[in-house]
């Protein structure tokens, strides 16, 4: 018995009425969704960590995962595991007519290349059904990774700024007319909105240089978590907690720690 079909096996006891796990076979894929989505973001942990034995457990995490969901469509009568396995096989045979297609039918030389391919084959995949340029971006993603996708969506039928000046024009603009609001006393709701227009032209700028805004964002929370936490290593060693300091104390550290911890960061 192949390593998959043990796993397929596994899923079946568990979700089998009689005598399979009372949790599992309570779950829907509502429920099982947030483990999915959590699951794959323990995977990118394990990469950022170079961790190669975390990242093969949770590899296998996150295959379960799927592997749940196909069971609870099997029996819906909706679909199997195979109609999974064999749908992206289709789709990674469509989208690369360079690798699969008639030999020399299409040329593609390098992998920026191949994004533009692929990209383009989604494009004329969503035309054919239809659907808005700005179909199937999922809701669910992290709201920096799907500003960043939607922007590269309008962008692909020439919505965007000529370069990435425009963008950060417009960013100081928002950046106005939030300070404005701010002076204006406006309402919670209205200045909620006023900073999401900046946090989408922010990812706007990322996306001209290049710059996955997620990566950034994870490194400056690290970088964060390096400074703040000599404030609290200095305070400490004069015998106080950050509690016990005040912001220009803090400040200084803060400043001190930035020179201290600047090749790492």
């Amino acid at each position: 018995m192949s390593s998959i079909d043990r796993l397929l096996q596994i899923m079946a006891r568990l979700r089998d009425p009689q005598g399979g796990c009372p949790w599992d076979l309570e779950q829907t894929f509502g429920t099982i969704a947030p483990y999915t989505i959590e699951e794959a973001y323990e995977v990118a942990d394990a990469i950022e960590r170079e961790d190669s034995a975390a990242l093969r457990d949770e590899l296998g995490d996150l295959l379960f995962q799927v592997v749940f969901h196909s069971q609870m469509a099997r029996e819906q009568g909706s679909f199997a595991f195979d109609d999974v396995v064999a749908a992206i096989c289709d789709k990674l045979e469509r989208r690369h007519p360079h690798v699969f297609g008639p030999q020399g039918d299409v040329q593609i030389d390098s992998a920026g290349a191949q994004t533009v391919a692929w990209e383009e084959q989604k494009r004329l995949e969503r035309e054919r059904s239809g659907k808005s340029v700005l179909a199937d971006v999922p809701l669910a993603l992290p709201a920096l990774t799907r500003a960043n996708k939607l922007g590269k969506r309008a962008a692909l039928v020439g919505f965007e700024w000529p370069n990435v000046t425009g963008a950060l024009d417009k960013l100081d603009e928002e950046l106005g007319e939030l300070r404005k609001g701010l002076g204006e006393q406006a309402s919670p709701a209205e200045i909620t909105d006023e900073l999401g227009d900046v946090l989408f032209c922010v990812v706007n700028v990322c996306r001209y240089l290049g710059v996955d805004p997620e990566g950034a964002l994870r490194g400056a929370n690290s970088k964060f978590e390096r400074r703040f936490g000599y404030v609290e290593q200095r305070l400490q060693e004069q015998g106080r907690s950050a509690r016990e300091a005040t912001l220009e104390e803090m400040d200084k550290l803060w400043d001190e720690g930035k020179k201290r911890l600047s090749d790492s960061d």
